[in-house]
C-alpha cells in the first residue's frame, strides 16, 4: 500500500469517526429534548418507582417519548409520508386516494365487527332520548349525514366500498322507521347538490359549503314542520371577496400537512362564507323587569359536520331562527349529546327543538368505553 492510499484511508476513517460522533451527539440531543417535554416529564414522574421499573412501565414511558416526542419526528414523518405518496401513490392507513385528487377516509370504507348490534343500540338510545324530550315538550330531529364515499362514488375509481358500508344507510333508515324519531336522510339532498358542484371537499372529510347549504335547507324544512311558530329572525350569508384554501384534514391524516405544497395533493379552494344575524326590529325582545333574554329555540348537537363549511350559519338562515351550536369536533355519535343534555344550558333554558346530526359511518362502529357509559345511562 503506497503512502497516498494510506493517507486517504486515514482521512476516511477520521471522517467516519467525526460523522459517527456527530450522529451520536445529535441522537443524544434529540433524546434529551424528547424527555424534557412537559408531557413526557409528567409520564416519567408517574413511572418513577421500583414497581414501574420492574413491570416495564418506566421503559414503556421512555420508549413512547422516543417514538413520539423527538424534535425531528415531524420532519421524519413528513419526509416518509411524502416519499410514500410520491413513489407509490399511497395515502397511508387512514386515507385512500381516488382519482382526480379525491381523497377518502378509510373509516367509511371498511367493515366493522358486530355492526348490527352497535347500530341497534344507538337507535334505541335515540328513541329513549326522544321520549324523554317529548315528556318535556321538546321535539327531536335526527339529521343523517351520508358517507362522502357514497355521494362521491364517481371519484372513488376502484377504491373498494365494503358491502357493510354499502348497506349501512338503508339499514339505518329501516331501524329508525321502527321508532317515532323523525329523520332527515341527507343522501338524496347531497346527491342533487352534487349535480351543480361538489357537495364535498376533495381533500377533506366534510361537506363543502355548497353541500352544507343544501343540507341545512333540508334540515330547516323538516324542523319547521316540527316546531311551527318559531319567532322569526333574519340572517344573511356573505362570501369573502378572495378565494382561500379549504380545510384539507385528509392531507393532515396523510402526514403531508408540513411538507412543501408541491409534494401533496392540491388544496380545495373556496370563498369562505360567514352568516350573521341582521339587526332586530326596534323595540323587539327583552325589556322585562329582569331584562331576561329568551331561550334560544333550537339546539344543534352533532359532530364536526355541524362545525364545518358554515352549516350552522346556513341552518340559522334557512330556519329563520337562532340555533345554539353544541356540536363537538370528533363528537361522533354521543359526545355532544352527552355534554349538552347533562349541562346547565339545557337544564335552565331548554329549547323547543333539538337537531341531532350524526354521520352514518359512526353508527356501526364498536362503541368506545366512554360511549358505553353514555349508552348505558339511557338503557
Amino acid at each position: 500500500m503506497d503512502e497516498k492510499t494510506s493517507r486517504f484511508r486515514l482521512q476516511a476513517h477520521r471522517l467516519q469517526a467525526v460523522a459517527t460522533i456527530a450522529l451520536l451527539g445529535w441522537g443524544f440531543w434529540e433524546g434529551v429534548q424528547a424527555l424534557s417535554t412537559p408531557e413526557t416529564r409528567e409520564k416519567l414522574r408517574q413511572s418513577l418507582s421500583i414497581e414501574a421499573l420492574l413491570d416495564g412501565r418506566l421503559a414503556g414511558a421512555v420508549n413512547h417519548a422516543m417514538a413520539h416526542a423527538l424534535p425531528a419526528d415531524p420532519v421524519l414523518r413528513g419526509t416518509g409520508s411524502a416519499l410514500r405518496w410520491e413513489l407509490f401513490g399511497s395515502a397511508g392507513p387512514q386515507v385512500r386516494a381516488g382519482c382526480d385528487g379525491w381523497l377518502f377516509l378509510t373509516e367509511e370504507l371498511r367493515p366493522w365487527p358486530a355492526p348490527e348490534a352497535a347500530m341497534a343500540e344507538r337507535i334505541a338510545v335515540v328513541e329513549r332520548v326522544r321520549e324523554k324530550l317529548a315528556s318535556q315538550g321538546i321535539a327531536l330531529l335526527v339529521a343523517l349525514v351520508p358517507d362522502k364515499a357514497r355521494i362521491e362514488a364517481a371519484h372513488r375509481c376502484g377504491i373498494p366500498y365494503s358491502a357493510q358500508s354499502e348497506g349501512r344507510l338503508a339499514a339505518l333508515l329501516d331501524g329508525f322507521a321502527k321508532t317515532l324519531v323523525p329523520v332527515v336522510n341527507l343522501a338524496p339532498v347531497l346527491t342533487a347538490a352534487n349535480q351543480d358542484g361538489a357537495a364535498w371537499y376533495r381533500t377533506d372529510t366534510h361537506w363543502s359549503q355548497e353541500g352544507a347549504a343544501a343540507a341545512a335547507k333540508a334540515v330547516a324544512e323538516a324542523a319547521k314542520r316540527l316546531t311551527p311558530g318559531l319567532e322569526p329572525r333574519a340572517f344573511r350569508t356573505t362570501a369573502a371577496a378572495s378565494p382561500s384554501d379549504g380545510p384539507g384534514d385528509l392531507i393532515r391524516l396523510m402526514g403531508l400537512d408540513i411538507v412543501p405544497p408541491a409534494l401533496r395533493p392540491a388544496p380545495d379552494r373556496q370563498r369562505l362564507e360567514t352568516t350573521e344575524a341582521e339587526a332586530a326590529p326596534a323595540g323587539g325582545g327583552g325589556g322585562g323587569l329582569l331584562d331576561e333574554t329568551p331561550a334560544v329555540p333550537v339546539a344543534l348537537l352533532g359532530s364536526s359536520y355541524s362545525l364545518n363549511a358554515n352549516f350552522h350559519g346556513r341552518l340559522q338562515e334557512a330556519l329563520g331562527a337562532e340555533v345554539t351550536n353544541a356540536a363537538q369536533l370528533g363528537g361522533g355519535f354521543h359526545r355532544a349529546a352527552a355534554r349538552y343534555l347533562a349541562g346547565a344550558t339545557f337544564r335552565e333554558a331548554p329549547p323547543k327543538l333539538i337537531i341531532w346530526e350524526m354521520p352514518e359511518r359512526v353508527m356501526t362502529q364498536p362503541p368506545s368505553d366512554e360511549e358505553k357509559v353514555f349508552l348505558g345511562s339511557w338503557r
